[in-house]
């Protein structure tokens, strides 16, 4: 039995309904059961109702699963609001999800993560991310994480965020010059990796794997293949990393769903990049171009 957290999330629904494709029938944590039914496939997973946060729920939850992918964590291009806090979902979460996971016996978890994920300071959003990491890796119980690169694919929220941008402003910002590196991977192909992870635990146990698509784009890039396949043209301006902050917070302050947040600012401190080769070596495929998807299917 293998229960899925975060399954309404944009991987999480990816990864059940390959699951259900295949035709198993895995358990799905979900806040709301209602909601989930018009997402997931409600007739051919076992849905029960509650989140990381209410440990009566995860203890029954648990029950009898031996393996746990654990997707629900509020991602860096949501901003916070009441009852969904980085710190007490991604942290707090993540803790009760390991104690509940220990006292029913679950083999294994396996943590959706992401690329770049370090030690930041106190009550970031980067640090909460980190220390769900190092919780898992201290647990005792088997364990592996996925760190993926910024994904792609129909409404990958990534790549909304920035089309969002581009229809709606004359002008794109070039966050910090435009240089900061990323390798886009298409949601399938994280995908299929969490499945082969899940069909060989011997091999993939206590192993951190970062995966990405076959090429580096940098920030320029990715918005003149988002140009390109928008069929758009745009003043892009340089603009000051610390600036764009700022609006981000002013839109954070004023949008419900801002194309960026504060969070989202972090991934722009780094170059979000691995081996390009890492996936065809770990797990014997070549994930999609980033730029080929869009030429073929669009945004």
């Amino acid at each position: 039995m293998i229960l899925i957290t975060g399954a309404t999330g944009y991987i999480g629904r990816h990864l059940v309904a390959r699951m259900v494709a295949q035709g198993e029938r895995p358990r799905i944590l979900v806040r709301d059961a209602k909601r989930a039914a018009e997402i997931l496939p409600a007739d051919k997973v076992e849905l029960v109702q509650g989140d990381t946060l209410d440990p009566k729920a995860l203890k029954g939850a648990v029950k009898g699963v031996d393996t746990i992918v654990h997707a629900a964590f509020i991602t860096a291009d949501h901003k916070e609001s009441a009852g969904n806090h980085y710190e007490d979902t991604n942290v707090r979460g993540t803790g009760n999800l390991i104690r509940a996971a220990k006292e029913a016996g679950v083999k294994r978890i396996v943590e959706i993560s992401g690329l770049g994920t370090k030690q930041d300071k106190p009550g970031s959003y980067m640090q909460g991310r980190y220390l769900a990491e190092q919780m898992l890796k201290d647990s005792g119980l088997d364990w592996t994480i996925i760190q993926p690169s910024v994904l792609f694919g129909k409404d990958a929220p990534f790549i909304k965020g920035l089309t969002d941008l581009i229809r709606t402003a004359p002008v794109v910002p070039l966050i910090g010059g435009g240089k900061t590196m990323f390798q886009p991977i298409y949601v399938e192909d994280v995908v299929t990796v969490i499945m082969k992870v899940l069909e060989d635990p011997a091999r993939t146990n206590g192993k951190i794997y970062t995966i990405g698509g076959p090429e580096y784009y940098s920030f320029r890039q990715v918005i003149d293949v988002l140009l390109d396949t928008m069929h758009a043209s745009r003043i892009k301006a340089p603009a000051p990393t610390a600036l764009v902050g700022i609006g981000a917070a002013v839109m954070e302050a004023v949008l419900p769903k801002p194309p960026l947040t504060k969070a989202a600012m972090t991934l722009f401190s780094f170059d979000n990049t691995t081996d390009k080769r890492g996936v065809e070596r770990d797990f014997g495929f070549v994930p999609v171009s980033f730029r080929e998807y869009m030429q073929k299917h669009g945004v």
